[in-house]
């Protein structure tokens, strides 16, 4: 991916969880994960994708989500979201004791905040899942069996992807207070679903 984005796109920076960054500060920026869902992989879940964003000034317009066993493909830019070509929408549970909530492990949480409010969130849902990594997201933008996920510990390659994606797809992806995803983002973010479960940005913490 790197060889054909520099070939093609040579004005252009690139930021990859393997072999490091190339003109980060570029106006417009390539975010690469080619095995995002490390264990899901290792273990044959097809749970894991290849992420790829297009950042413009630090804030993603293009986001894929690739999973190559199950062959589904979700783009996201410009407003709109496709899987496989086809227009998909986050639909979200219309209150949050009807979400079905996602995140990677429950252990992913610090000790102290992080870990508090990750444990009052679970109380609300209907009920939490684990291990989807960013097929989660995926089931978000397509409005199927996911409502919420929550995460913490992740790097930009983890997330930039997803942004466009879920956005796109009419759902909200932030940070805990509720602010927009850049490359300048907190590791510890939230994700609602739905204009009926988003309240005012501090109203979850």
């Amino acid at each position: 991916m790197r060889d054909l984005i520099e070939a093609r796109y040579p004005s252009h920076g690139i930021i990859g969880e393997e072999f490091g960054s190339l003109r980060p500060d570029a106006e417009w920026v390539w975010v690469l994960d080619p095995i995002d869902g490390t264990k899901s992989f290792i273990t044959g879940k097809p749970l894991f994708g290849t992420l790829i964003a297009l950042l413009r000034k630090g804030v993603p317009a293009l986001g894929i989500i690739d999973q190559c066993v199950l062959r589904e493909r979700w783009l996201g830019a410009n407003g709109r979201t496709t899987l496989n070509g086809q227009p998909v929408k986050a639909l979200g549970a219309g209150r949050l004791e009807e979400a079905m909530m996602y995140a990677t492990t429950p252990h992913m949480f610090g000790p102290g905040l992080e870990e508090q409010r990750f444990a009052a969130l679970r109380a609300c849902v209907k009920r939490p899942l684990y291990g989807c990594d960013c097929y989660a997201y995926g089931l978000v933008a397509a409005g199927f069996g996911a409502d919420l996920v929550v995460e913490a510990d992740l790097g930009i390659y983890d997330y930039c992807a997803l942004v466009p994606v879920v956005n796109c797809a009419g759902g909200r992806m932030t940070d805990w207070r509720g602010r927009d995803l850049t490359l300048q983002s907190h590791v510890f973010w939230l994700l609602l679903l739905g204009l009926n479960l988003w309240g005012e940005p501090d109203s979850h913490g």
